[in-house]
């Protein structure tokens, strides 16, 4: 049995076409020179823009915290008892009673003093606006005198000052 010839394969027996290559060369060149100009428009050298200056800081509010305080014997129902100014050698205990507003988040100091030597420095954290809050100096029979305590702000300024005397 004899066979059928079978036709060639399309592209078998093809020869190149001319302008096939000369077409292909200047599309790589084309393609190379774009990839060129990208990398040299892409500088990895210079040194990133620098970050634009903060904008000037505004001047500082003027203190807003106001402090109502007193001296007492003692605090009930967060309530300062037998205020006053002068207390007897018998005293044992004097309390400052204060009451903020504005300062919550704050810690205030209440910088106790027996004549100009500091002997105490009570921090306290405010809660919130307003605030109750107090703290107790222990005062001996013997530290008889003149007296004061200092109400700071956590940048040590003072905001209430409150002199007494012991034993006079």
């Amino acid at each position: 049995m004899a066979r059928a010839p079978q036709p060639p394969a399309p592209y078998a027996n093809r020869k190149p076409h001319p302008g096939g290559a000369v077409m292909k060369a200047p599309l790589v060149l084309l393609l190379m020179a774009g990839l060129a100009a990208r990398a040299a428009a892409q500088d990895t050298t210079s040194k990133p823009a620098p970050a634009p200056p903060p904008p000037p800081a505004a001047a500082a509010a003027p203190s807003t915290v106001n402090v109502e305080a007193v001296l007492a014997r003692s605090v009930a129902d967060r309530a300062p008892q037998d205020t006053g100014t002068a207390f007897p050698d018998s005293v044992g205990t004097v309390v400052l009673w204060m009451r903020v507003t504005g300062a919550g988040g704050q810690t205030l100091h209440h910088v106790w003093f027996h004549g100009d030597d500091n002997v105490g420095d009570v921090p306290l954290t405010v809660g919130g606006s307003p605030w109750r809050t107090w703290s107790r100096k222990s005062v001996p029979a013997d530290a008889k005198g003149a007296w004061h305590v200092e109400i700071r702000d956590e940048g040590g300024n003072v905001l209430k000052r409150i002199d007494f005397t012991v034993g006079q």
